[in-house]
């Protein structure tokens, strides 16, 4: 990394992977093993938040008990992840990924979609070596991506916080940015409305390309080709 180089940290679903139909079917598969009616997408984007057991709470008015929440999520990670491998990216997202690093910048890649799942998918889609780190969630966790963010920018070699520009779709990636001294970009083509994504107090575009081209103006880019992706 040069200096004043800027380096995104994408967010994987409903950032780069457009799987928003997926998510959808597989809350409303979910609901109905516990009685629930269907949410719409305009509803599950006005009321998602992470952890997920307070968006449950959000829309039923209580935490659904461990058993509730047990048969939920089980059944909302088999319909997900059998859909998943079929979504693709978003609009201009591969040629986004390819330009930002022919201009000699660099990118990564921190989800909370495990691992080992996360890894063969990205590497299905073609975009696997547009990025100089791939990290998923190792383990359990419905605390959101604070602590995975830091660990994700340390372990990234000579890349300083303030220097890099995390793009999500979700409120929590702003929150897991500013608890890693980094900047935050949200892209309202995911899981949030745009008045809750503005809520969190950073800028919101609508289109990739605006994120990319905002990342370099936030975090100072000054590529190898002179001009930013």
């Amino acid at each position: 990394m040069g200096k004043n180089a800027a380096h995104i940290v994408w967010d994987w679903n409903g950032t780069l992977l457009h799987d928003i139909d997926a998510v959808i079917a597989a809350t409303n598969a979910s609901f109905e093993e516990i009685g629930l009616p269907p949410i719409t997408l305009e509803r599950y984007r006005e009321l998602y938040c992470v952890p997920v057991p307070r968006f449950y709470e959000r829309l039923i008015g209580r935490l659904p008990t461990e058993e509730e929440w047990q048969v939920m999520d089980a059944t909302f990670h088999r319909y997900y992840w059998a859909m998943a491998e079929t979504a693709g990216l978003a609009l201009g997202a591969k040629e986004l990924l390819a330009d930002w690093q022919a201009a000699g910048l660099t990118q990564s890649l921190c989800s909370l979609a495990p691992h080992d799942l996360l890894v063969p998918l990205v590497r299905t889609h073609g975009i696997e070596q547009h990025f100089v780190r791939v990290d998923g969630r190792i383990g359990n966790s419905n605390t959101g991506k604070a602590e995975q963010m830091v660990g994700h920018l340390a372990a990234l070699d000579g890349v300083p916080p303030e220097q890099v520009v995390v793009i999500g779709d979700a409120a929590d990636d702003a929150i897991a940015a500013a608890h890693a001294g980094a900047h935050a970009v949200l892209y309202t083509g995911g899981s949030h409305s745009r008045a809750s994504l503005e809520a969190a107090g950073v800028p919101v575009v609508d289109t990739l390309a605006e994120a990319a081209e905002l990342a370099g103006r936030m975090a100072g880019a000054r590529p190898s080709n002179g001009s930013v992706a």
